[in-house]
């Protein structure tokens, strides 16, 4: 009871650390809690006196001037300009260094819950983003993000105020296109364009000499110039005055389309399009690109959401000061955001990834009438692993998001969202509580994330790579003289070598599964994967230990399997053979069957050939013996069904992380059969499927069977007397 009260005292001192995390400080006009390392000074004469600038605006001499004065006058003075210029100065500065001050200052935005426009003061989510921009641009390199999200916290408005920043203060001539997944979110951009536009400040666009009251020494923002913001094809104008006109405006397009903006004082276009019409989505000359809701973006027209990437960010060179953004909630497996993601959060993209998660959003979260009771009674359910009606979560659920940083209040708000959803990847797909479960596939995967995550431990690099030669490529020489030839391009990837005692050796130690695909590039990809159950000699598990994958023509790919299988002991060779009455169209080869022939040619020379259980008629009837794995609508099932269990229970371990990616992206489909999504492939998989089956259904357990010499009998000569 002790340790109890311990553990729960524990939680809610810890619950109070992260609410004041949560409440700490941020202030954009002030600076005080803003992102940057940041300097505190006091000027006398500005509103407010004591404010944090960042670093940036620290080294401008004038900035630094004004402080060593200790006043906006006095440092006027010295250098015989007026206060009022020094104070304009002194805004435009702050506003060109301090994205949190330049747009709480000039960005109004409208409340989620309704109301009038209010100031965007960014939230903690926002805050994460705009950190990611500034850390590549203050390093002086391109601007490359990927955001993974949950709903409703304004990632996409914060991007692209972010860009308008960049356009409107940092460089000239930057042109951004913005494209939505459907035209109704193109002309939301557009709108919040033109709001912001329509308030802001000349003057501040010029960077000229009009400034507030010389009486009034507070930031007053820059006055709103009355005149139409707009120029329009249908207004009439001689060539001069509409040349006059375009110049003197903050931005011109044509109001009704909404596609295409000009800002005439900063040389820079704001495009916008959409995935729906991807000819509106062409990026042309655009140094900043905002991709919004990615992973919804349908093939049209015959092109697909990589065509329209490709087009859009065609202007935006890997350059300091251009910016690509690919921002979007999950959508499942298998498409090209959910891709994008998971190359850059494993470090193979130009990408950085950014993950919010609903527990970092401050919204999220209900008052606690009790916290130490709320606190006792997750700490008491913290094992529990099944959910007690379908619109809740386990104990070991919740007690998992404690454990991930979420406060007591904002599981609070889960327990009473998660009321409106009778399924739980539905609400993981509005409000994943990690990336990982943000692509679940709304309950029709047919592996657990977590469980591949823990896979995922094992996986490392190959030690070696090359290729098996032997006398002849195929028949009895394919195997004579066999050698491995180190090659950095290979296509057999070796974890452990074969291995040999002088004392004995280990029966049944060495499986080798084919999964036979077709030669083209664009057919499924052929998989050779061996298996060493060594260490089930000592209750272990079984250990993938080489693999080749490839594209061959299919009677020399089942020789070069016969080849692995010899290098490996003599290993049992397991290749699926479907047959002609397959149902399973989903498995079928390339160039039709050829199985049985090729069956038989290889049984000739390598007797270690996997055969089908008979049955009692089929020994009755002295039926020959039925060679290779037959994946068909009764096995292929039996072995899913393995696979799930043996995945589950972490009954084997996997050195290849593409294995488990397609692990990531198998389902089973609404008519019950079983397959990858589309786009992506189960070829390593069904040699884990088929493998492991065999494996652990089939074969004989491994047996050390130690080495017995006869004993030399003794040399007699011969009597000296013969």
């Amino acid at each position: 009871m002790e340790t109890t009260t311990t553990a729960i005292d524990e939680m809610l001192a810890e619950n109070e650390r992260r609410n004041q995390h949560i409440q700490q400080t941020f202030n954009p006009l002030t600076g005080e809690g803003c992102l940057h390392h940041r300097t505190h000074v006091h000027i006398h004469d500005y509103k407010p006196c004591d404010v944090w600038l960042p670093e940036s605006m620290m080294r401008d001499d004038m900035v630094r001037g004004i402080i060593r004065c200790g006043a906006v006058s006095a440092y006027a003075r010295q250098t015989r300009h007026t206060t009022s210029e020094m104070m304009e100065r002194l805004e435009y500065l702050r506003c060109k260094h301090d994205f949190c001050y330049w747009a709480w200052r000039y960005v109004r935005i409208k409340p989620k819950d309704g109301g009038e426009d209010i100031p965007l003061t960014l939230n903690r989510a926002q805050r994460r983003l705009v950190e990611k921009f500034e850390e590549a641009r203050l390093q002086d390199k391109p601007i490359r993000v990927i955001v993974l999200k949950a709903r409703q916290w304004g990632g996409s408005t914060v991007t692209q105020i972010y860009m308008a920043w960049l356009q409107l203060l940092l460089h000239k001539g930057l042109n951004s296109l913005i494209v939505g997944h459907v035209k109704t979110a193109s002309a939301e951009v557009s709108s919040m364009f033109d709001k912001l536009m329509e308030r802001y400040p000349m003057r501040l666009l010029e960077c000229a000499a009009d400034s507030p009251d010389e009486d009034d020494n507070s930031p007053t923002p820059f006055t709103t110039d009355s005149c139409d913001i707009f120029t329009t094809s249908t207004t009439q104008h001689s060539s001069d005055s509409k040349k006059n006109k375009a110049s003197n405006s903050k931005i011109t397009g044509d109001r009704h389309s909404r596609l295409l903006r000009n800002i005439p004082l900063r040389n820079c276009k704001i495009k916008v399009g959409s995935a729906e019409t991807p000819n509106s989505a062409r990026g042309g000359d655009s140094a900043l690109v905002h991709c919004t809701e990615v992973a919804f973006w349908r093939k049209t027209d015959n092109k697909t959401p990589e065509d329209i990437i490709r087009s859009a960010c065609a202007g935006a060179s890997y350059k300091p000061h251009t910016m690509i953004v690919y921002e979007s909630t999950a959508n499942g497996t298998g498409n090209f955001f959910q891709r994008e993601y998971d190359a850059a959060k494993r470090g193979f993209s130009q990408f950085k990834p950014l993950f919010v998660a609903w527990w970092q959003i401050e919204q999220y979260a209900l008052p606690l009438e009790d916290a130490a009771s709320f606190a006792q009674k997750l700490y008491n359910n913290r094992t529990k692993k099944e959910p007690t009606h379908l619109r809740e979560e386990s104990g070991c659920y919740l007690w998992r998001l404690w454990e991930m940083g979420a406060t007591l209040e904002a599981i609070k708000w889960y327990i009473n969202e998660r009321r409106k959803y009778n399924d739980h990847g539905n609400m993981a797909a509005e409000f994943p509580s990690d990336d990982i479960e943000a692509f679940q596939n709304s309950g029709s995967r047919v592996f657990d994330t977590y469980q591949i995550q823990v896979l995922r431990k094992g996986c490392r690099p190959p030690r070696t790579k090359g290729e098996l030669r032997g006398s002849a490529i195929k028949g009895k020489a394919a195997i004579e003289g066999l050698l491995f030839d180190t090659d950095d391009n290979g296509l057999l990837w070796i974890w452990d070598e074969p291995e040999h005692f002088s004392d004995g050796t280990v029966s049944d130690r060495y499986e080798v599964v084919v999964d036979i695909g077709g030669r083209s590039h664009k057919a499924d990809w052929s998989v050779v994967c061996v298996i060493d159950r060594y260490w089930m000699l000592q209750g272990d598990k079984p250990v993938i230990c080489a693999q080749w994958y490839g594209h061959t023509d299919i009677d020399l790919l089942a020789w070069k399997a016969v080849q692995i299988a010899h290098y490996y002991d003599d290993a049992l060779l397991v290749i699926e053979s479907n047959t002609l009455e397959t149902h399973d169209d989903t498995r079928w080869i390339e160039g039709g069957d050829q199985s049985a022939y090729i069956l038989h040619e290889i049984k000739e020379v390598y007797p270690n050939l996997y055969a089908r259980r008979q049955s009692a008629e089929d020994i009755r009837e002295r039926r020959p013996a039925k060679y290779g794995f037959h994946t068909n609508i009764k096995t292929k099932p039996e072995i899913i069904s393995t696979l799930v269990e043996v995945v589950r229970e972490r009954l084997y371990v996997e050195r290849d992380e593409r294995c488990l990616d397609e692990y990531d992206t198998y389902v089973r489909r609404p008519n019950g059969s079983y397959g990858a999504v589309e786009g992506k492939h189960d070829d390593l998989l069904m040699t884990r499927a088929i493998g492991l089956h065999i494996c652990f259904h089939e074969m004989p357990m491994p047996k050390w069977i130690p080495v017995i010499r006869q004993k030399r009998k003794p040399h007699i000569q011969g009597s000296l007397w013969n």
